[in-house]
């Protein structure tokens, strides 16, 4: 028998069925698995000024909830658990924990904050659990958001620092006030702090770290980019919003200023993410680093 010519015409149909399986496996990975799966990355820090007796000190972060739904509920149940089962010494939360949107009232999404700190209020950490506010808490109403936060554990940080002290040495965690919103005060989050003091600082828009970069911090922790959500092979992201295209997503460092911009775990305008999925952060700090 003569088998049958691979003729163009029936290239073009194989490679048509082929591109349309292609899309669908990726649109469902989109919209219903990537989006589920939250990934937890490692990263070890060198800090200069960190003291020695705090070297392997860690820090989990979390970032950009977006509370609106029982399947973002179900999302940060499983990061809740994840992060409890890392062990870190301290927890930090960098905003955004309900959404503002066109099809919900600014009441009902600062209604959405309380059941989302009592399923953050499950988080452990033997240091505390730090938090500060992001554009979309503060749209809705932050000082809802705040009382929902601190009634569960969590410390707000809102133009504020504070001293932990363990093993025997310190370290600074200070956090302003959302940046979009014109409420962060850098020079009033870092009040007080000695100029030897080794200082994280929470700030939920990366690119602050701009007018952060000279001050005495040694590292700042950010969201609010999601990583672009949805992020194509030498593309890049799709989308990124104001104050988060200049250090989307991952560690950047400025001068001395080292930037960690987490990738959130919530969606926003569509539930989809696609070469971004979310993200638990465990950071380990080093006094040095080899």
């Amino acid at each position: 028998m003569t088998p049958p010519q691979f003729t163009r015409r029936r290239f073009l149909h194989l490679f048509g069925a082929a591109a349309a399986v292609g899309f669908v496996t990726c649109a469902v990975d989109a919209t219903w698995f990537e989006p589920r799966r939250p990934v937890v990355v490692r990263l070890e820090l060198a800090i200069p000024r960190l003291p020695r007796q705090l070297d392997g000190l860690t820090i989990a972060q979390l970032s950009d909830f977006h509370f609106d739904s029982h399947s973002s509920a179900d999302l940060i149940r499983s990061a809740v658990a994840i992060t409890n089962g890392l062990a870190p010494d301290l927890i930090a939360l960098t905003g955004d924990y309900v959404t503002v949107s066109p099809f919900s009232s600014r009441f009902q999404a600062a209604e959405n904050s309380k059941p989302c700190a009592g399923l953050l209020g499950e988080l452990r950490a033997p240091l505390g659990v730090f938090g500060i506010l992001g554009n979309h808490d503060d749209g809705a109403d932050p000082r809802v958001v705040t009382r929902s936060l601190e009634a569960h554990g969590v410390t707000v940080l809102r133009n504020f620092n504070l001293r932990i002290e363990t093993r025997g040495e310190r370290l600074w965690i200070a956090g302003v006030d959302d940046v979009l919103a014109g409420n962060a005060k850098l020079g009033q989050a870092l009040q007080g702090i000695p100029a030897d003091g080794a200082t994280v600082l929470l700030a939920h828009e990366p690119d602050f770290a701009d007018s952060v970069a000279g001050q005495a911090v040694d590292l700042q922790l950010s969201g609010h980019s999601h990583g672009g959500q949805v992020r194509f092979p030498l593309l890049g992201a799709v989308y990124l919003p104001r104050m988060a295209r200049k250090y989307p997503y991952g560690l950047n460092q400025i001068g001395r200023l080292k930037v960690y911009t987490n990738r959130g775990l919530g969606t926003i305008l569509l539930p989809v993410r696609f070469g971004c999925p979310p993200e638990i952060t465990l950071l380990t700090l080093r006094s040095e680093l080899a």
